[in-house]
């Protein structure tokens, strides 16, 4: 886990004849120049063959990050006690957890973690030591997403920047996704899991009621 996360950049994704700045490109990705770094041209007709994950860890807590932003968190142990859906599938890559950005006027929706021809149609993933981001453009708004977890605490950290570049005000919102498990499997926690609504804390817990290990966490 690094002392501190990259600084916010301007967010822009990298076009595709960049790649020849990158040491040992595939056709999908390559490292920067020092080493520290491994970037992803996601989109533009570019299919993975398989997820290509970074995790991200302290001694008691971490996240999985695929390219396309998918993964799972877990806390203590990451088979017993997984915070969010695992899914061990490499075709699909369906997610446990994922961030979306709204224009409130238009209704336009996209995900800054992942390409989309019709809206975000190339992002560039960057795969560090303890943090992934995410970099792309759509509907005029520029964004860049950084996913870390705290050097010592039980905390996920998911930094979004955006940048109005559409030349007029607009009004958007950040909705994030997580499917619970809090154990093994999330067909054997689903019905018992119990959400409340912390008002001082302006925060969502849940609780897993038939977790023995765990069953006073939340």
């Amino acid at each position: 886990v690094p002392a501190a996360l990259p600084a916010v950049s301007a967010a822009r994704p990298v076009p595709p004849h960049e790649h020849e700045d990158l040491l040992f490109f595939n056709g999908y990705g390559g490292f920067v120049r020092d080493g520290t770094e491994y970037r992803i041209l996601a989109g533009a007709g570019r299919h993975l063959p398989a997820p290509w994950i970074n995790v991200i860890a302290n001694p008691s807590f971490g996240c999985i990050v695929s390219e396309r932003g998918t993964g799972y968190t877990w806390w203590r142990n990451s088979r017993e006690c997984k915070l969010t859906t695992w899914s061990n599938d490499p075709v699909l890559d369906p997610p446990g957890e994922a961030c979306w950005i709204r224009d409130e006027e238009s209704g336009a929706h996209w995900m800054p973690a992942v390409a989309d021809p019709a809206s975000n149609p190339l992002v560039t993933v960057t795969h560090g030591w303890g943090y992934t981001s995410f970099s792309g453009a759509a509907e005029g708004i520029v964004h860049e997403m950084t996913v870390s977890v705290a050097p010592d605490d039980p905390v996920k950290i998911v930094r979004l920047s955006l940048r109005n570049d559409s030349g007029r005000r607009r009004r958007l919102s950040v909705t994030w996704f997580a499917e619970w498990v809090l154990g093994v499997r999330r067909e054997e926690a689903g019905p018992f899991l119990v959400t409340e609504w912390d008002g001082d804390a302006k925060a969502l817990t849940v609780r897993n009621m038939y977790q023995d290990t765990f069953r006073d966490a939340v």
